[in-house]
C-alpha cells in the first residue's frame, strides 16, 4: 500500500498552491496554478503564476498573443483577493516532492481549487505561446 502524499493523493486540474518559487527571482509568494490534464499520474506538474501587476505583465507582453495572458479576478476565483493576471508564456515544471517539501517547511499553503473553465482558459493561453515547448503544449491537449 502506498503512504499518503500531502500533495499527490489530493492534486488536481486547477489545484493552486501560494509560495515563494524560486524560479520566479521573487521576494514575495505568487499563486501558482497547476494545468495538468491528470496530475496525480504525470511526474512532473506543470503550472503558471498570478501577478497582481497586471500592467506590468501587460507591458511586458506587448505584442505577444492576447489569449495568452488571462485575467482572473476574485469572482471567478474567490482564491484570489484581487484582480491578477496569469502570464501563460510561462510554464513552471516542478517535482511534487519539492512542493511536498515546502508544504512541510509551512512555506507552501494550498488554496481552494480553481473552477476547471479557467484552467481549460489557461492551457488554450499556454497552447497559443511560441514561448511554450511544444512537448509540454501536447501534454496539455484535451
Amino acid at each position: 500500500m502506498s503512504a499518503f502524499h500531502p500533495i499527490k493523493s489530493d492534486v488536481t486540474a486547477g489545484s493552486v498552491y501560494y509560495y515563494n518559487d524560486p524560479g520566479l527571482k521573487s521576494t514575495y509568494p505568487h499563486y501558482c496554478i497547476v494545468v495538468n490534464i491528470n496530475p496525480s499520474k504525470d511526474a512532473v506538474l506543470l503550472l503558471v503564476h498570478a501577478s497582481h501587476r497586471i500592467s506590468k505583465v501587460k507591458e511586458r507582453r506587448k505584442g505577444y498573443p492576447q489569449e495568452t495572458l488571462v485575467e482572473i479576478g476574485p469572482i471567478q476565483y474567490p482564491g484570489f483577493d484581487k484582480q491578477s493576471i496569469v502570464d501563460c508564456n510561462g510554464v513552471m515544471e516542478r517535482d511534487v516532492e519539492a512542493l511536498r517539501r515546502l508544504l512541510a517547511q509551512h512555506r507552501l499553503v494550498k488554496k481552494p481549487v480553481m473552477d476547471l473553465r479557467l484552467v481549460r482558459m489557461l492551457r488554450k493561453g499556454i497552447i497559443a505561446s511560441d514561448q511554450v515547448a511544444q512537448t509540454t503544449k501536447d501534454l496539455l491537449e484535451e
